[in-house]
């Protein structure tokens, strides 16, 4: 558990070479501890380590029906970072992709089994549901929808989470940023940057602007506008850049950058200095770039 804790509490590109190793060991510990075994999963899905042999066991774990539920659980969301790096990136150049096009396939398969196995647990099914958006297949939908649609708070908690990831949810989420649940609320804040969806410009706007926005809600709320509306992120998030709290200045330069870029996207890189970013790049330059802020799912 020490040796976990450390690698927990040390940047990943600072993990010593037997760090792999170590986190392999405790997945195939059938006497692990369910905190330690836990924390394994958590660890194995980093992009320092993870690869077809850690993927594979963390899938094995969230197989097992004698394991601990929230170890399980944990192996589900470990493997999200990467189905979504494989499902970006693709395999034009599989070597800078850190599981094989086979394994990456493999996994979808098996999640999309999992979530359908009314036998596994539902924190399990959640997780794997959450884990599995992040490489969007046309069978998420349904899943997301029946999700919604449930009287159960976990479950629409779950289905706006996806929301981000899977297209076709404009008027769900502009319902869940209604909710007074906060969680709900954050996740439609996410789903609404990461759908662009225009009508939720108001509301994003709003809490950009509040002083009485939670500071994680803020600084998704400054990501979203950058999505929703690139070319007017600027005069929405500039006074931010001079924030006393370095995480939030941070995620404003981060979101002018991530807005700039998209205009230029937009028009093919030919006006990179127009539509509202005239000075942005040189107060871009004097802020720390730290996006900040924790998501109540993973």
């Amino acid at each position: 558990m020490i040796r976990l804790e450390r690698l927990r509490s040390t940047p990943p590109w600072e993990w010593p070479p037997e760090a792999k190793a170590e986190i392999l060991e405790v997945l195939r510990d059938a006497q692990a501890r369910d905190t330690e075994l836990a924390m394994a999963a958590e660890l194995a899905g980093n992009e320092v380590v993870i690869d077809d042999l850690l993927a594979t066991e963390l899938l094995e774990l969230i197989k097992s029906g004698s394991r601990p539920e929230q170890a399980r659980a944990s192996a589900a969301i470990a493997l999200g970072p990467v189905l979504e790096t494989a499902d970006t990136d693709g395999y034009d150049f599989p070597e800078e992709v850190p599981i094989s096009e086979r394994k990456f396939k493999a996994l979808r398969d098996a999640l999309r089994g999992l979530y359908l196995d009314a036998g596994v647990p539902k924190e399990v099914r959640r997780r794997v549901l959450e884990a599995a958006v992040r490489a969007p297949q046309d069978w998420q939908q349904a899943a997301v929808r029946a999700a919604w649609a449930s009287d159960d708070a976990e479950w629409k908690l779950t289905a706006v989470f996806c929301m981000a990831y899977v297209n076709g949810f404009e008027r769900e989420i502009l319902e869940a940023l209604r909710s007074k649940d906060p969680k709900i609320h954050y996740e439609a804040v996410v789903a609404a940057g990461g759908s662009a969806v225009e009508d939720a410009w108001d509301h994003v706007v709003a809490l950009v602007g509040s002083r009485k926005t939670p500071k994680p809600l803020l600084i998704a709320a400054i990501e979203a506008v950058a999505s929703i509306r690139p070319e007017e992120a600027g005069e929405v998030i500039d006074p931010l850049l001079d924030s006393d709290d370095e995480d939030i200045a941070g995620a404003a330069e981060e979101a002018l950058m991530v807005a700039q870029g998209i205009v230029a996207g937009d028009d093919g890189g030919e006006n990179d200095d127009e539509e509202g970013f005239e000075d942005d790049d040189d107060e871009e330059s004097d802020e720390d770039d730290d996006g900040g802020g924790e998501k109540p799912l993973h």
